[in-house]
């Protein structure tokens, strides 16, 4: 055996090590036996029952076990911590096969401290920041051993972190002066920690209770089902012959079980262990073959509807709503994964890959509507449920729930009578080769009911405007009657004849993916509490204010030295986190430096615009040597090197690391300021293919391999594409000055969900003198100014030709934008009605882009003939 193999063989991975991989750092890495495993199972299948509880109406119209916020989230975590001692190890040498006396000891007391909010929740409302000694017990203990819950299950970083915000609230005076406070007593700072929900049970536990569960187990149940094998197959079947097939089909099947994953590596380990010989076997390189996989399930977490379970955070962060948040992350993930297939086009390209062949040829024709119909399959799906169905709506009023609910199970009973005709899918198993790929037809027809949940979920959310929580529970209540009915009747239409068998089967695969669902969900759950310390620290430092003048002084005020300071301190916080406590960590410290900054600066953005901008930097730890989990599980797919594939993954997420700078900029990639299909149109074309350039640029070809000066064009038509406002603005001024007493007329006059810009100065409560612009978001329509303005927290009065802010409501959309009373409006700016639209840039843009093609043009012909000859 050669050195080379011996190296390459050494970072192989078997397929038992790889789902330890995925278990150390999602399920938890014991495998008890006997009755320990079955009290696990237990425990696992009694919390998500008990989520599923509370999240239907049952609790409200039986008037039984009602539990409030509070309540429902210290349980939440009481049992996460009991199956986090219970199913991690604490060493790597500790045992794996049975959970040692310690651990049971250690996992009762964590859960009874936990618990303890809601055990002792009237004791407590009477003594509102006044801990007795036990409360500080239970405090010191429990935010002790949910430390060692996420040094487990999460690993050092996240410990790190908290203990690094937790010595802060206690040493205060001692720090730096730049970041000095007074500091906090033990009693004032565990009982703000643990005793109240500004810290531990603070809204991202909240969220983890009420929405993240719930997708979870959506997902898991999916998985459970078969719908991750049927993805894969699927984007197999119908891209698998184009050139580099394999890893275009890789890009598409993790953006489908990005969907429903809240987890990066198991993305990798479920589709990787099948796409990644198959990128090898057609000449991808092994590192490439790995980074291609570990870009593209790390682009999962920027997938709506769940984004890593981010999505439901940014409800309750930015306060919009979560048809909102999809809205807005849709383009920016979809562009993101259209550079990542086309970079993937451009690898192919340049090494003269080829596809897998199929068994019968295929009209082109055919490929290409079955490529684009892969592309816009969720789009698609969405416009079918919403324009296809609203009209139940409006014709059966309050019963169109029941209306559409028999029509589904109608619907579900034909398309597995019509699935039943073709085999069952199966993925093949690792190392074994595929000589033809699936025939499209019975892939795609196999699996159709898998789509049925999905639709599910959207009517709830997009027709009957229910909320997320709702929604995932009727979503999750249809797919579990689909687990335990599909196998009986697939062995019905199939005439199998083992019908109690197959009804046997379904109830084991509802149980068992019950029961993954919730060990899925203990890492999230012990990340948010975790996360919490640090968003209690904020709320009780006051850091925040010192993160802000800390990167104000270092950027010496430059917008752009800002954000790309903010940029890589969000890199450096997200490595080592999950997406969850990444976002909760980012949002928390950077977002408001964002903010603040910004607005001192003319830069007014949507607050979900900076969310997403920080959101997508602390994701990019996850591809970051030398903590990417994911690249390491990949490489050990592959055989490859991987710090070497994790070098070549942030590579290939370049493309995504260039997304949050220009929505910041122009936030029309965000579908924000969008009046008009046209517009809507050419936003989605220009951003598509400006992603396309940018992976042309960074890959260094685009017909054929680029000259230095073909580059640096590129890059050019990237820029102007994606912000084509920047030159517009050196050309003519693009706002003009009103005077605020003009403020009442703007906002009634102004259309649903404007924006307004306003500069406001004062004296903060701080003792700041403060000179800010804001972008007020107006929302729907009222009868006057003063009913609009309300709705969004504020209140304002005209003092001659002044206008001051009178009030602000606690916890609106004015208070998140930093308004006070007492300050004043000094200026109000609209669009410069003198300059043309910023999209007339995109004509020379077009031109450079065509000159950069001519050029290449001579030189792809050249090396085409030279093929041919050779």
């Amino acid at each position: 055996m050669t050195r080379a193999n011996e190296k390459k063989d050494s970072f192989e991975l078997s397929d038992e090590e790889l789902q330890k991989i995925v278990a150390e750092a999602d399920t938890g890495g014991r495998k008890p036996t006997g009755l320990t495993a079955q009290v696990l199972l237990i425990v696992a299948l009694a919390w998500s029952l008990f989520q599923l509880w509370i999240a239907s109406p049952l609790p409200f119209s039986l008037g039984m076990f009602v539990f409030n916020d509070t309540e429902a989230r210290s349980i939440h975590l009481a049992f996460a911590v009991f199956l986090a001692f219970a199913a991690y190890p604490a060493l790597k040498r500790s045992p794996h096969d049975y959970v040692p006396i310690q651990d049971w000891v250690l996992a009762a007391v964590a859960a009874f401290c936990a618990a303890y909010l809601f055990l002792f929740y009237a004791e407590l409302s009477t003594r509102p920041g006044l801990p007795t000694d036990t409360d500080l017990a239970v405090a010191v203990v429990g935010l002790t051993l949910l430390l060692e819950a996420a040094r487990r299950a999460l690993g050092l970083p996240m410990v790190i972190l908290a203990v690094v915000f937790l010595i802060y609230i206690f040493f205060g005076p001692y720090m730096p002066e730049v970041i000095a406070h007074r500091g906090a007593s033990l009693s004032k700072g565990m009982s703000h920690m643990w005793l109240t929900t500004e810290g531990v049970f603070g809204v991202a536990v909240g969220v983890s209770t009420s929405f993240i569960f719930l997708f979870v187990l959506f997902g898991a149940l999916l998985e459970t089902a078969g719908a991750g094998a049927y993805f894969i197959k699927s984007a197999i079947a119908l891209l698998g012959h184009m050139r580099g097939g394999p890893a275009k089909a890789a890009v598409v099947a993790s953006a489908s079980t990005g969907l429903i994953s809240g987890s990066s590596i198991a993305n990798v380990v479920t589709t990787g262990t099948f796409t990644i010989p198959l990128m090898k076997s057609v000449g991808y390189r092994a590192d490439k073959a790995a980074s291609v996989e570990v870009a593209s399930s790390v682009n999962g977490q920027i997938m709506p509807p769940v984004m890593g379970a981010a999505a439901f955070l940014m409800v309750e962060y930015v306060g919009i709503t979560y048809v909102q948040v999809m809205k807005h992350a849709i383009l920016p993930a979809l562009i993101s994964y259209i550079a990542l297939f086309y970079i993937v086009h451009l690898e192919a390209l340049k090494m003269d890959l080829q596809g897998l062949p199929r068994r019968e040829p295929l009209p082109w024709q055919k490929a290409v509507i079955t490529t684009l119909m892969t592309f816009s399959g969720l789009v698609i799906l969405s416009a079918i449920v919403y324009w296809g169905f609203g009209w139940i709506k409006d014709l059966f009023g309050g019963a169109a729930f029941i209306v559409v609910g028999v029509l589904m199970l109608i619907a579900y009973i034909l398309i597995v009578r019509h699935g039943a005709k073709y085999p069952e899918l199966h993925l093949e198993k690792p190392g074994e080769k595929m000589e033809y790929l699936p025939e499209i037809g019975p892939t795609l027809k196999s699996g159709l009911h898998f789509l049925l949940p999905v639709a599910a979920l959207i009517w709830n959310l997009m027709v009957e405007q229910l909320s997320p929580a709702l929604s995932a529970f009727w979503a999750t209540l249809f797919l579990m009657f689909i687990l335990v009915t599909q196998r009986p009747l697939f062995a019905l239409f199939r005439g199998t004849g083992e019908f109690g068998a197959a009804t046997r089967l379904g109830f084991h695969d509802l149980f068992s993916g019950l029961v993954t669902g919730a060990r899925n969900m203990i890492g999230i759950a012990i990340a948010t509490a975790t996360a919490g310390v640090i968003v209690g620290t904020v709320t009780l430092t006051g850091i925040g204010l010192a993160m802000t003048e800390l990167v104000e002084t270092l950027s010496g005020g430059n917008l752009m030295i800002m954000l790309v300071l903010v940029a890589v301190i969000c890199l450096v916080l997200g490595m080592g986190l999950p997406t969850t406590a990444n976002y909760i960590v980012v949002s928390t410290l950077m977002a408001p430096v964002i903010v603040e900054l910004g607005a001192q600066s003319g830069l007014l953005v949507p607050l979900i615009a900076v969310h997403m901008f920080v959101f997508y930097f602390g994701l990019m730890a996850d591809v970051t040597p030398p903590v990417g989990l994911a690249s390491y599980a990949a490489a050990g797919i592959a055989k490859s090197d991987p710090m070497r594939t994790g070098l070549t993954a942030f590579g290939y997420s370049m493309r995504t690391a260039v997304l949050p700078f220009m929505f910041i900029f122009n936030t029309q990639l965000l579908l924000i300021g969008i009046t008009s299909a046209f517009q809507l149109i050419l936003t989605i074309v220009t951003a598509t293919v400006a992603s396309m350039m940018f992976a042309a640029a960074t890959q260094g070809f685009f017909i054929a391999r680029n000259r230095i000066h073909e580059t640096l064009l590129l890059l050019l038509v990237t820029f102007t594409l994606f912000r084509p406002g920047f030159w517009m603005d050196l050309l003519y001024p693009p706002y003009e000055e009103i005077p605020p007493t003009e403020l009442t007329r703007l906002v009634e006059e102004a259309p649903r969900n404007a924006n307004l810009r306003v500069w406001v100065e004062g004296l903060s409560l701080e003792g700041r003198d403060i000179s800010k612009g804001v972008l007020l978001p107006l929302g729907e329509r009222a009868d006057n100014a003063r009913e609009r303005l309300a709705a969004m927290g504020l209140t304002v009065m005209a003092l001659g030709d002044d206008v001051q802010i009178a009030a602000v409501r606690f916890g609106s959309q004015a208070a998140r934008l930093g308004l006070e009373q007492g300050f004043t409006i000094t200026a109000i700016e609209l669009p410069s009605g003198e300059r043309p639209p910023k999209e007339w840039m995109f004509v020379p843009a077009f031109v450079l882009l065509g000159l950069v093609y001519s050029m290449q043009k001579p030189r792809q012909r050249k090396k085409e003939a030279e093929r041919i000859k050779a």
